[in-house]
């Protein structure tokens, strides 16, 4: 459960650099492609593995007490 929080969480701050980077328009169309792809993919992947491993987008949202959740 650890381990997907962690690529969970490094997958959505991916996603979102990859973002800002298409909005500053610093990549070529091709890039951008590949980006979403492998995007989509990585998506796909951890969707099942969530499935395999019984867990929901819940279970990945760790509670950090005071700081409050992860995601």
């Amino acid at each position: 459960q650890l381990v997907l929080t962690l690529v969970e969480l490094l997958r959505k701050l991916i996603e979102k650099q990859a973002l800002r980077r298409v909005d500053s328009g610093s990549l070529s169309d091709e890039e951008i492609e590949r980006i979403g792809l492998t995007l989509m993919k990585l998506e796909e992947r951890m969707e099942e593995l969530k499935t395999l491993f019984k867990l929901t987008d819940k279970d990945l949202n760790i509670n950090l007490g005071p700081l409050g959740d992860l995601m």
